[in-house]
């Protein structure tokens, strides 16, 4: 399995990509390809073209949740499709104007409303209108994508540190409710050395996500952990349960990034073996 990364909050020193406060990654697995999530803006397209990878021919799109940092990106992917095909039917170029359509997979609340504050914080697209894009497979089971590799479905929350507050609300049904980010999932993927975990966001908490992920794929090893944390700002039970938790766990390695902050990662170094991110670092697991 080979990971890139397209969008980060940093970019790899002495490589011209773009950055923002986002996450995607373009995963290959064998002759499967898997858009996870997609930024803020477009610049996932630009970082992509940078590094001569196409978009045009992904399966799968899974959005870890709903926020914008995570989603944003969704209008100008569905442009890029639709310009693509028009394209190909106005050359009549084949290859583009038989475009794959990628199925969109996520957690059912990812395209609910939501708020902080007062401002808006989720998709600008809605379900309805994602739909009319993509195939979607909204799920709260796990998914398997190929043989390995695995949307872990709605997290269990299983631990009394994690996701503990919400963040702002979200709509259901016609009214506002605290958002405790049920629809906060991610990927895992089973390399013949353990589990390589690939998150958002981690509101469901990195640990919580950790434990599910073994509990879907029933291995308790764990090689690699990339992705946001949700370690910017964290309560001290949060804070002391996850470095606790980090501390008895025997992972290889970490790529803390995205919301995770410096501080975080210096204090996840103690006990684990902290590796840098940006755009346009590549992972390879066999």
């Amino acid at each position: 399995m080979e990971l890139k990364v397209l969008v980060d909050n940093n970019t790899i020193i002495d490589r011209y990509y773009l950055g923002e406060p986002g996450v995607s990654y373009l995963i290959t697995d064998g002759d499967t390809k898997v858009l996870f999530d997609v930024g803020y803006s477009d610049i996932f397209i630009q970082n992509a073209k940078k590094m001569g990878e196409t978009l045009l021919d992904v399966d799968h799109v899974v959005i870890s949740h709903g926020h914008n940092d995570h989603t944003g990106g969704l209008f100008p992917l569905a442009k890029l499709f639709a310009e693509a095909r028009a394209e190909g039917e106005a050359s009549q170029n084949a290859e583009l104007s038989q475009v794959r359509e990628p199925t969109l997979i996520a957690h059912p609340d990812a395209f609910a409303y939501k708020a902080f504050e007062g401002e808006e914080i989720g998709s600008v697209l809605d379900g309805k209108k994602v739909s009319k894009y993509f195939a979607t497979q909204l799920s709260t089971e796990p998914v398997w994508l190929t043989d390995r590799l695995v949307f872990l479905g709605e997290i269990e929350r299983s631990n009394d540190f994690e996701n503990l507050d919400p963040i702002g609300q979200c709509e259901c049904g016609d009214e506002m409710h605290d958002d405790f980010v049920k629809d906060d999932s991610a990927l895992a993927y089973k390399s013949a050395q353990g589990l390589v975990i690939i998150t958002g966001c981690s509101h469901a908490g990195i640990c919580n996500i950790i434990e599910h992920a073994k509990k879907v794929c029933g291995d308790d090893r764990i090689v690699d952990v990339i992705g946001g944390f949700h370690l910017l700002a964290p309560s001290e039970v949060q804070a002391q349960g996850t470095l606790d938790y980090f501390k008895h766990q025997a992972i290889t390695q970490i790529h803390p990034c995205h919301c995770t902050s410096l501080e975080y990662k210096i204090k996840l170094a103690n006990n684990s073996d902290v590796k840098d991110v940006g755009v346009g670092l590549n992972l390879h697991f066999a």
